[in-house]
């Protein structure tokens, strides 16, 4: 994943690819807090509402490095029958072979390739999503949240992520026609990050 900046000088917030000097400090490899995570995802419904659901079980590591946040990497695992939107009826669909047929392909996983700073907080992650056997590529821009020591002694970094996908790319193409026009489930789906990383005993 990208490290990422503070809003502290104003040339951090202008130039893209700025790096503040006390970056220096967050460099080094976290493990994501799946207990204080989300990952979670936005579909249109009917084409009149909103569905949301998200992953309850999920692992993933970062490398940041302070000084070329170029060289930052991420990598996620995602168990895909841990999928949850509120609803086990919808739950058990999603799961099945109309969608993600979890139990011939259980986990989706993301392998960064790329990254860059944008500018003051923002960055963006670029890499490989695998759904379904099918790998696409996906870049996801990031908002910087912060950097903290927890009050068990954890060094964390905290940030919001999100990207969008057309889920027919990654073979998942199962619909319903609508009376009045128009189908049950969008194409265009949101993807929402919300991760807080713990940095590794060195």
């Amino acid at each position: 994943m990208g490290i990422f900046g503070r809003k502290d000088t104003d040339t951090a917030s202008a130039t893209p690819g700025a790096v503040s000097p006390d970056l220096a400090a967050l460099t080094g490899d976290y493990t994501i807090d799946p207990a204080h995570s989300t990952i979670g995802f936005v579909a249109r419904h009917a084409m009149v509402t909103n569905v949301k659901g998200g992953f309850q079980d999920f692992t993933g590591s970062l490398h940041l490095d302070g000084g070329d946040p170029s060289k930052s990497t991420a990598s996620i695992d995602v168990r895909m029958d841990s999928i949850s939107t509120g609803s086990e009826d919808r739950d058990g669909h999603l799961k099945s072979a109309d969608f993600f047929k979890t139990e011939e392909f259980p986990t989706m996983t993301f392998r960064s390739t790329s990254a860059e700073a944008l500018g003051g907080d923002d960055y963006r992650i670029t890499g490989d999503l695998t759904i379904l056997g099918t790998t696409k590529p996906l870049s996801i821009d990031l908002e910087f949240n912060g950097a903290a020591k927890d009050p068990f002694g954890n060094e964390r970094v905290g940030f919001e992520g999100k990207a969008e996908i057309l889920r027919s790319a990654w073979g998942l193409t199962w619909n319903a026609a609508l009376e009045t026009g128009g189908v049950l489930v969008s194409d265009k789906i949101k993807l929402t990050f919300d991760i807080s990383a713990i940095k590794d005993a060195a």
